[in-house]
């Protein structure tokens, strides 16, 4: 088996587990407020990360914790999470799962304009397609467009911003403590959201509990294999598969919530997919052997 393929094969067991998790924190949330399962998922993954990065002998505080850059990637972490939580709960999963896959174009434009990395006249044509996409998904002029139509947009800036920022993180910081970063986060959007909603929360169920578990366990497998994925074969080959978490949302969302995503809708969904695998091809092929935004995370 070549890199190329071990690294394709676990990118798209990555994007399965994101869009596990994904399914699992909607179903959850269907009973269990958006704060208070951001907050158990949060805590659940932490732990997680704290016991592996123990385990592997990495020291589980850094002071590198509070450089301005990765304080600058926390804080857009944070917006991503919150929003995004507030997405899976408040709007379709296919929606949610199709804007989500626009980050890889949003953080191209932001390396263009703030790293003043080179964007070519190709590339700047499939940036403003895959923009178009979008508008065909949220049809803002719509009388379907409503308030929460901009949680998965915020939710996508925060997520494109914070994989903007993930490349000038020191180099130093590994990937458990990125992980115990990234879940400390998490809980922090969490507790923002439950300071916004009203009252107590209601315990959850044993239903809501083992979901919420599973949304723990899904996305740690999840970030595991991503990170194997971008380890493993070409940045250029491996990360177009990262799409893959589309299909398997838009399956999930058809199977388990019974959304029907229109011919509009779908073809929006497409052209996104269709402009960030040619952004990612492009920005690999222009000889960019490192992390990029190419490499997001949920």
């Amino acid at each position: 088996m070549t890199d190329n393929l071990r690294g394709a094969l676990f990118m798209i067991a990555a994007m399965l587990g994101f869009a596990i998790e994904d399914a699992l924190f909607k179903t959850a949330t269907a009973t269990v407020s958006p704060g208070l399962g951001t907050l158990i998922f949060g805590l659940t993954g932490l732990a997680a990360f704290l016991i592996y990065t123990r385990w592997t002998g990495t020291p589980l505080w850094s002071p590198t914790y509070l450089q301005p850059r990765l304080a600058i990637r926390s804080g857009f972490e944070v917006m991503g999470r919150l929003f995004f939580a507030l997405s899976l709960a408040y709007t379709p999963l296919s929606t949610t799962s199709a804007i989500l896959q626009a980050a890889p174009l949003v953080v191209t434009l932001g390396a263009a304009l703030v790293l003043k990395e080179s964007v070519g006249p190709r590339r700047w044509t499939a940036l403003l397609l895959g923009f178009v996409g979008v508008l065909i998904i949220l049809r803002p002029s719509g009388a379907a467009f409503g308030p929460e139509a901009v949680f998965p947009i915020l939710g996508m800036i925060g997520f494109a911003c914070r994989d903007l920022a993930t490349r000038t993180s020191p180099p130093e910081v590994t990937a458990g403590q990125l992980g115990i970063l990234g879940f400390a986060t998490i809980v922090i959007a969490g507790l923002v959201i439950l300071a916004f909603e009203p009252g107590l929360p209601a315990p959850p169920t044993a239903t809501a509990w083992a979901c919420l578990m599973g949304t723990a366990i899904a996305g740690v497998a999840g970030y595991a294999a991503l990170t194997q994925a971008m380890r493993t074969g070409e940045v250029s080959v491996v990360a177009p598969f990262r799409y893959s978490r589309l299909i398997v949302a838009l399956i999930f969302a058809y199977a388990i919530f019974g959304e029907r995503p229109d011919a509009v809708t779908l073809a929006g969904a497409a052209l996104i997919v269709a402009t960030g695998s040619y952004t990612l091809w492009r920005s690999g092929k222009a000889g960019s052997g490192r992390e990029t935004a190419l490499k997001p995370r949920s």
